[in-house]
């Protein structure tokens, strides 16, 4: 069996973070395996506090996972100080890790800052030159090119800047008004749209999460890129298309909507 590790904090409500990472790597056919970055308190109408780890404790982690269950992909999620992204960079190099997918998550899909200047620079100096291959939004993307992107050209020029400054592919998705769910892969020089129709559910919590996650875990099976976007792409459909309905905000998706077997069987009431 395969196998991908997801570096992340943990959402205590289960929709994004660690917790959709080892669920869609569960769902996509991988053995999961984490390292916690923060844990955090939250549930579908906010946050209301982090508690990072230490980066020696990341480090002890990371160094107990690749010596033992070895990672065949590695999805690099939030990363919210320099000390962190250091211990990060540290240990990837130090194990030769591969298939490394990095979501720079920076900006919350409402707008907000998620992260420190300082550590928007560590992420830039030490994980990007990583990856094999980065998932920013389309704010995101803003802040690794310098650029304003209001139209699919612009997609196509930051996306193009991204990938020659970190030398990577990158995925870029689009939504955030500008189109509906169309994303932009540009890798070697080329570049290929893959579109998808909007799918009216409010319940999004987690998507950037779950789609990177959903990548590695195709890499860790050996699909080429371009195959590994396209089978994300279709995952994250299926599960917000099944229309999960939990929480008083935005709700998580089904990342089971796939799953089936005696052991998912709801309980059947005695009859009368």
């Amino acid at each position: 069996m395969k196998t991908a590790l997801t570096i992340a904090g943990s959402d205590s409500s289960g929709g994004a973070g660690i917790q959709a990472d080892i669920k869609t790597m569960l769902a996509n056919g991988v053995y999961a395996m984490s390292a916690v970055t923060a844990l955090t308190a939250q549930n579908t109408t906010g946050v209301t506090g982090i508690m990072e780890v230490s980066p020696q404790f990341l480090e002890e982690q990371l160094d107990n996972i690749f010596t033992d269950i070895y990672p065949d992909a590695v999805k690099i999620g939030m990363v919210s100080s320099a000390a962190l992204a250091a211990s990060i960079s540290q240990k990837l190099k130090e194990y030769q890790a591969h298939n490394i997918v990095v979501d720079p998550v920076m900006v919350a899909t409402s707008g907000s800052r998620l992260c420190s200047n300082e550590a928007v620079s560590a992420l830039k100096e030490l994980l990007l030159p990583m990856a094999d291959i980065l998932t920013p939004n389309i704010p995101e993307a803003e802040i690794l090119s310098g650029m304003s992107i209001t139209t699919p050209e612009d997609m196509l020029s930051a996306a193009e800047f991204i990938s020659s400054a970190w030398h990577c592919s990158v995925l870029l998705k689009g939504g955030h008004q500008l189109n509906d769910a169309n994303d932009l892969l540009y890798k070697d020089n080329s570049y290929q749209w893959f579109y998808g129709k909007r799918i009216d559910n409010p319940n999004t919590h987690g998507t950037g999460c779950t789609l990177s996650s959903a990548i590695a875990s195709n890499l860790a099976k050996g699909f080429d890129m371009s195959t590994s976007v396209r089978r994300a792409k279709a995952y994250i459909s299926g599960a917000l298309s099944a229309m999960l309905d939990l929480g008083h905000g935005s709700g998580p998706m089904n990342h089971g909507f796939a799953l089936t077997g005696e052991f998912i069987r709801e309980a059947v009431p005695p009859s009368e």
